[in-house]
């Protein structure tokens, strides 16, 4: 594994995984100049935008893993290459950069062609599952108009921006559309993860794990995942808060907290089976995982779908960006 560590003198603990070092360089534009949910996060309170590698591999995409035993009714492979993932959803402190970058739409729209998995394919990006031989567009000009986090789209009701800094800034970002999701990856230099790679390190590859970090039961106070149970949390708490919920690659929050837009459209069955790939294909809803803090312990197994509209906005969609290798 290999670790991403972007400066601010905060460096992420390799935590005795293999193959785990260090990469320096500038932090991404969301966590410069520093502050509240930009370097204080988790009870290291490091750099808001640590990046963890994962060991691409293959996996099943459908699975069932409850109570312990192992992984049963696996279907609809999928392979991965290496990438990263950063170990935070992103942050209000984090989507507030955004939206000052972008300026009531006066400043930075992402570019054409912007925001494809270049590391893969010869530079084309994801293949599409659903037309093979087809890869990634990236972002697409006329999805410009979808991109508005003004204080009122974003002011949904339950959600966790304010219109200035204040207590939220180390909630996660809430009310936040997949366009504008997508958009704020490319804008910090990385790209949405697809749905098979989001599953990939939240099952703990092709340990198909029941949850993130591994059988152990959620139901002790916020230690694992911030859920809905008779001992849980009511709201969102600051990322890294379940501090024992970190998966195989150590990310935080991969169940719980909120639902995470993913790259894919939505739909029914996943293309089988499926190398590198994302379901691109233009459809008006995409695939969500990990759970939301006001639902149960059956929405954070790393298997669980859910699907959102493209312009929809709600306080149980976040996101998290993953990088090249």
């Amino acid at each position: 594994m290999r670790l991403a560590h972007f400066g601010i003198g905060a460096l992420v603990a390799c935590r005795g995984l293999p193959a785990c070092g260090a990469v320096s360089g500038p932090p991404p534009p969301s966590c410069e100049p520093g502050g509240p949910g930009l370097t204080d996060c988790g009870s290291e309170r490091e750099v808001c935008c640590a990046s963890l590698g994962v060991n691409g591999g293959t996996f099943f995409r459908t699975y069932v893993n409850e109570d312990g035993g192992p992984p049963a009714n696996e279907a609809d492979p999928a392979t991965v290459s290496d990438f990263r993932l950063d170990k935070y959803l992103v942050t209000v402190g984090r989507f507030r950069r955004f939206v000052v970058a972008w300026n009531a739409g006066k400043g930075y729209l992402p570019p054409a062609g912007s925001g494809k998995h270049a590391h893969l394919n010869g530079g084309k990006g994801l293949e599409n599952g659903q037309s093979p031989g087809r890869f990634e567009q990236g972002w697409v000009a006329s999805d410009d108009e979808f991109v508005a986090p003004t204080d009122a789209n974003l002011s949904c009701p339950s959600g966790t921006w304010t219109s200035s800094p204040q207590a939220n800034e180390t909630l996660p970002a809430t009310c936040v559309n997949w366009y504008e999701a997508y958009a704020f990856c490319i804008w910090d230099g990385g790209f949405l993860p697809s749905e098979a790679e989001w599953v990939y390190a939240a099952a703990g590859g092709d340990q198909q794990r029941e949850f993130p970090w591994g059988s152990t039961d959620p139901g002790s106070k916020g230690k694992y995942a911030i859920y809905y149970s008779p001992y849980d949390h009511d709201r969102t708490a600051p990322v890294g808060t379940a501090a024992l919920g970190a998966g195989l690659w150590g990310q935080l929050d991969l169940a719980g907290e909120v639902e995470e837009w993913t790259l894919d459209g939505y739909s029914a069955r996943y293309v089988n089976p499926c190398t590198d790939c994302s379901a691109l294909t233009h459809v008006t809803a995409r695939a969500a995982h990990g759970g939301y803090y006001a639902y149960d312990k059956s929405w954070l197994y790393p298997w669980y779908r859910v699907s959102g509209l493209d312009g929809e906005r709600g306080p149980n969609f976040g996101f998290r960006c993953a990088r090249s290798p």
